[in-house]
C-alpha cells in the first residue's frame, strides 16, 4: 500500500497537472508572441520600403533616402546605380524574415534589415514573468490544495473515526450520508450498509451460539434420563438373590432404556448432519406409495390405530430414506397425540403435496412456529413417560428444506393439527 496519504498523493497530482498545463500555456505564449513580433517587424519594414520608393518618385537624393527611411528599430542600405553605398551595413538581422531587398525607381537596391535587440528582450521579459507567474501560482495552488482536500476528504475522516470507535465497542453509530449519488456518499452508504451486515452477522453468531450452547444444555439433560434409568436397572439387575422373573423384566428395561438413549443419539446426529450440509442420494420417489409403506408400519406397531392414505400417485426426485423418516415422524407425532379411536388421515395431492391430519388437542395459534425449534415440547400436549424428546419436527422440517421444499403447520379447521409438507414437483 502506498505509504503517503491520501490527501497528499491528491494535492501532488494535481500540482504536477496544474504545472504541465502551465508550462504548456508558457510555451504556447512564447510562440504566439515570437510569431506576432516577426509579423510586425515585417509589416514595419514593407512600410519603410514603401516610404523608400515614394521619397525617389521625389527626386530625393540618395542619401537623404537612406536617412529618412532608417528608424531605431529598422537600418537601411542603399546601393545606388553607380555602385555607390548609403546607409549603415552594420546591422544583422535574426533571419529572412527580418531582411527585406527591394529594387527602387532610379536603379538602386534598397536592403531593410530589422535591428531584433528591443524584440529580444521583451521576449526575454515575459519569458521570466511567466516563470515567476508560474512558480508564484504553483505555491499558492499547493496551499489551497491543501486546505481544500481536507474539507473535500472531511467525509474519510468521519469514516475513520467511526470505525475507531466501533472497534472500541460503540456499536449502532452510522454516517448516514445525505447525498448517495457522489463518490463519497456512495462509498459513506457503502460503509454503512458493511457495518450493518457485520452487526447482523456478530448478532445472529451470537444467538447461533447461545442456542448451540442452550441445545447441547438440553440434550444432555435428555440423555441423563435414559442412562440413569439403564444405570439404575442395571444397578437392581446385578443384585444378589433375584428371581428370574424379575431378572427379565430388569433386562426388558434396560433394553428399553438403552433404546430410547439410541433414539436420542440418532436424532442429535441426523439434527448435525443438517446443520453441516445433509447429502441427499436422489432418486425418483412415488409419494403415495412411500405414504403407504409408512402408514403400514404403524398400523404393525399399534394394530387399533386407524391410518387412512388417499390422493394421487406423485413422483418427486428426493432422497426416499430421508423421506421416509420425514413421513415416520409426521405419523408417529399424529400417533402419540391423536385420541386412540380416532383416525390419523394422510392425503397426497397436486404439486407434490403431503398432509397428515389428526384429530388430537391441536396446537396454539402462539406455539405453530416454536414447535418445529429443536427440544420443544408441549406440556399440556405430552406427558413425560411418552418418551418424546422434541426433536422430530425438527428433523423433519430440515430433511424437508434440504429437498428445496417445507413443512409447516396448516390453520386449525376444528380440532386437530394438519401437517403440510411441499416438495419441489
Amino acid at each position: 500500500m502506498n505509504r503517503h496519504s491520501l490527501r497528499a498523493r491528491v494535492t501532488a497530482l494535481s500540482l504536477l497537472v496544474l504545472a504541465l498545463v502551465l508550462l504548456v500555456v508558457g510555451v504556447l505564449t512564447d510562440v504566439v508572441f515570437t510569431a506576432q513580433s516577426r509579423a510586425d517587424l515585417r509589416s514595419q519594414l514593407t512600410v519603410r520600403a514603401a516610404l523608400a520608393a515614394e521619397l525617389v518618385g521625389r527626386g530625393v537624393a540618395t542619401a537623404e533616402i537612406a536617412r529618412q527611411v532608417e528608424t531605431p528599430g529598422i537600418r537601411a542600405v542603399l546601393v545606388a546605380a553607380d555602385g555607390e553605398v548609403y546607409g549603415d551595413r552594420r546591422g544583422r538581422g535574426r533571419g529572412g524574415d527580418d531582411v527585406l531587398r527591394q529594387p527602387l525607381a532610379d536603379g538602386s537596391q534598397l536592403t531593410l534589415v530589422a535591428v531584433d535587440d528591443g524584440v529580444t528582450s521583451a521576449q526575454q521579459r515575459l519569458r521570466r514573468t511567466l516563470f515567476l507567474l508560474s512558480v508564484g501560482g504553483l505555491a499558492v495552488a499547493g496551499v489551497v490544495m491543501l486546505l481544500t482536500t481536507r474539507v473535500a476528504l472531511a467525509p474519510l475522516d468521519g469514516m475513520t473515526a467511526l470505525a475507531r470507535s466501533i472497534t472500541r465497542g460503540d456499536r449502532g453509530r452510522r454516517l448516514a450520508p445525505a447525498r448517495t449519488d457522489t463518490e463519497l456518499g456512495r462509498t459513506a452508504a457503502a460503509f454503512d450498509a458493511m457495518l450493518d451486515e457485520l452487526e447482523g452477522a456478530e448478532r445472529q453468531a451470537r444467538e447461533s451460539e447461545a442456542r448451540t450452547r442452550r441445545f447441547v444444555a438440553d440434550a444432555a439433560h435428555e440423555l441423563r434420563t435414559p442412562l440413569a434409568g439403564v444405570q439404575a436397572v442395571a444397578e437392581a439387575a446385578a443384585a444378589p438373590g433375584l428371581g428370574a422373573e424379575e431378572r427379565d423384566r430388569l433386562h426388558l428395561l434396560l433394553l428399553r432404556e438403552s433404546q430410547r438413549a439410541g433414539r436420542l443419539v440418532d436424532d442429535l446426529l441426523v439434527l448435525a448432519r443438517l446443520d453441516a450440509g445433509l447429502e441427499l442420494r436422489r432418486e425418483p420417489v412415488e409419494l403415495l406409495a412411500l405414504a403407504g409403506t409408512e402408514a403400514e408400519r404403524v398400523r404393525m406397531r399399534a394394530p387399533g390405530r386407524e391410518i387412512t392414505v388417499s390422493g394421487e400417485a406423485v413422483t418427486v426426485a428426493g432422497d426416499p430414506v430421508r423421506l421416509a423418516q420425514v413421513l415416520a415422524n409426521l405419523l408417529d407425532n399424529a400417533h402419540r397425540y391423536a385420541p386412540v379411536d380416532t383416525a390419523v388421515a394422510v392425503r397426497v395431492g397436486p404439486g407434490a403435496r403431503v398432509e397428515v391430519a389428526d384429530a388430537g388437542p391441536g396446537v396454539p395459534p402462539a406455539e405453530r412456529e416454536r414447535i418445529f425449534d429443536r427440544l420443544v415440547r408441549l406440556d399440556e400436549a405430552r406427558t413425560a413417560h411418552d418418551g418424546g424428546a422434541g426433536l422430530g419436527l425438527a428433523i423433519a422440517r430440515g430433511i424437508a428444506r434440504a429437498h428445496g421444499g417445507e413443512l409447516r403447520l396448516a390453520e386449525q379447521v376444528g380440532a386437530g393439527a394438519v401437517f403440510v409438507l411441499t416438495l419441489p414437483a
